[in-house]
């Protein structure tokens, strides 16, 4: 995938609100790196960031993992490939109330939700959908444009993969991403992209193949080097010791010994070798960025928190059951300075 012509008009504001976006080629002036002091709370799905560095507050609406199934006659060709995950998620329980409810109810409730806090921001980070049907995609655009809230979105490792489909799981994003998730990236390159809002620069690594390519890296470094206080959103999270397998991306134990679901998700099984020597170098550089505020993530449906270096990574319940984080960036009162001096 050619990513720079993704970059033509991307530095244009989206919708009026305060957002813009960074290209690779960044001519901003550095900033000097010292290491951020932030106070975070967590209390079930909200969260809050403090710091001295935020200077405007920003509310984000954080949504992963909806798995949505709508489909039409456009998909017949390829019932298939989607015939498993398009039974997946018929019926879900919320997971606040514990009543019955589905991805399309979920999204919505959560979209509405958003509206009502008049949310700066939606991210929406990777298996929205469970297969990349049109029918899907189509209602998540008027959707979200009924809201009239800037949105980002990254690809999960569901959104662009048709169960048993032929191909490597490179070729098969790179062509589903072209063919039909492609609107939902509104011109921006789909493997890696930043949104400065109010002082604070989010990016979106796409690392939905559980890896991280060279050139990924390479934006992520530049990224940080800008010296602008970082949200980083991938929708694998980041390896944390004690976690499972599946919380890939870094995972010194990820491979073949331990794929026990290639034959279920009908996908190339994951490498004899493990991980690439880049995938590794973006972990450490995540960890060992000074101007990284937090990490948000999805992929396991379930909520955590994991703190390596100091950075909280915050992983989103499943929004196939409701759930969804509300997070705020808000500046440090000054009677709370002294807790992080």
């Amino acid at each position: 995938m050619k990513r720079r012509s993704f970059f033509k008009g991307t530095t244009t504001a989206l919708v009026g609100l305060g957002i813009t976006t960074s290209s690779f080629a960044n001519t901003s002036i550095k900033k000097k790196k010292t290491p951020l002091k932030v106070c975070t709370t967590v209390d079930q799905e909200k969260v809050s960031f403090y710091a001295t560095v935020i200077k405007e507050s920003i509310k984000v609406v954080h949504i992963a993992d909806t798995h949505l199934f709508r489909d039409d006659e456009r998909g017949a060709p390829y019932q298939q490939y989607s015939n498993r995950m398009a039974k997946a998620y018929n019926q879900t329980v919320h997971f606040k109330t514990g009543k019955k409810t589905n991805p399309e109810e979920a999204f919505e409730q959560t979209l509405a939700y958003a509206k009502e806090i008049n949310a700066d921001l939606i991210t929406l980070i990777g298996d929205i959908f469970s297969f990349p049907s049109e029918a899907a995609i189509e209602w998540v655009l008027s959707k979200l444009k009924t809201t009239g809230i800037p949105f980002i979105y990254t690809a999960g490792n569901h959104d662009w993969h048709y169960e048993g489909m032929p191909g490597s799981l490179v070729s098969l994003r790179e062509t589903w991403i072209n063919k039909r998730l492609l609107p939902l990236y509104q011109g921006k390159d789909p493997l890696m992209a930043a949104f400065d809002i109010k002082g604070i620069r989010f990016v979106a690594i796409d690392n939905s193949t559980y890896e991280v390519n060279k050139e990924q890296l390479a934006f992520f470094k530049e990224q940080v080097a800008d010296g602008l206080p970082l949200v980083l959103l991938v929708h694998i999270p980041m390896y944390a010791p004690g976690k499972q397998i599946y919380f890939g991306c870094g995972n010194p134990n990820w491979g073949a010994a331990t794929d026990r679901n290639f034959e279920l998700e009908r996908r190339p099984k994951w490498p004899e070798s493990g991980h690439t020597q880049t995938t590794m170098d973006f972990h450490k550089e995540v960890f060992n960025a000074q101007n990284l505020l937090g990490i948000f993530t999805g992929h396991v449906h379930r909520s955590s928190i994991e703190m390596i270096k100091g950075k909280p990574q915050i992983v989103a319940d499943d929004n196939a059951s409701g759930g969804y984080l509300d997070i705020n960036f808000l500046p440090l009162e000054e009677k709370d300075k002294n807790l992080i001096l």
